[in-house]
């Protein structure tokens, strides 16, 4: 009778601690899933938002958006970037009186054009052509454009782009969703896109599934997140843009 009390007893206790198990898990395991969704999330909406990055400037140059990875990383790494370097602005005096922008840089052309033409002056570089008509030009005195400068130049697209933050042996990192095994992200265009209006507007998504960067995560939690997301008709997963109206290629996070 003991014995038999004593099982029992243990029987009882290996029960309790089993339960105790079960209920631990069944509290820890979502939030330990959701805690590590939130931090690898961070990684994707970082590539996502370099990744359109990318595509923006692609569309910029050529008017269109790319599914093509490959050609969009070729892009950045040997097409150039324009940028204005800008130095002193308009006053508002000088926008009442109708001077804009294009006027004011068509004049310093203008100026710069009939400096380099005069055989008896040699500028050393642009610093020293600037200095030369906005002392000596008499349109640009008359327009108060002394200290006024517009200047194109062609960069580097990737340290344009991202300052520092790749180069030409990182930047295949940006197509390839974090934590999925070297996956690449999902992309379609549709650059044929019109509006109700009848205007083409190039639009795309770039995506990452769920199961792509979660995948090695519990298994049920998993499954439930995905029927979540579909059940309020939500993507199952990050994105930005979207491939059947324009959103300004916003991601579905913000």
């Amino acid at each position: 009778m003991k014995a038999t009390r004593a099982i029992v007893v243990c029987t009882l206790a290996v029960a309790a601690v089993v339960m105790t198990v079960f209920c631990v898990q069944s509290v820890t395991t979502p939030i330990k899933f959701e805690e590590t969704r939130a931090q690898r999330e961070v990684a994707v909406i970082k590539n996502l938002v370099d990744l359109r990055t990318a595509e923006v400037e692609f569309n910029h140059q050529k008017g269109v958006f790319t599914a093509n990875l490959d050609s969009l990383l070729l892009f950045l790494k040997t097409a150039p970037k324009k940028e204005v370097l800008k130095e002193g602005s308009l006053t508002d005096k000088q926008l009442e009186a109708g001077l804009t922008e294009p006027k004011a840089v068509k004049i310093l052309d203008a100026a710069k054009k009939k400096a380099l033409k005069n055989k008896k002056l040699t500028f050393e570089n642009n610093d020293a052509l600037y200095a030369y008509i906005w002392e000596n030009d008499a349109d640009v005195k008359k327009n108060g454009l002394s200290g006024f400068r517009r200047d194109t130049i062609e960069q580097n697209m990737i340290q344009s782009l991202y300052k520092g933050r790749y180069d030409e042996s990182t930047i295949d990192g940006i197509v390839l969703i974090p934590f999925s095994d070297g996956q690449r992200f999902e992309i379609e265009v549709n650059n044929d896109y019109k509006t109700s209006q009848g205007i083409r507007v190039p639009i795309f998504e770039a995506r990452a599934p769920f199961g792509t960067y979660l995948g090695d995560l519990n298994e049920q939690e998993l499954v439930n997140l995905i029927d979540r997301e579909e059940k309020l008709e939500h993507y199952a997963g990050l994105k930005v843009g979207d491939i059947y109206a324009p959103n300004n290629n916003a991601g579905n996070w913000e």
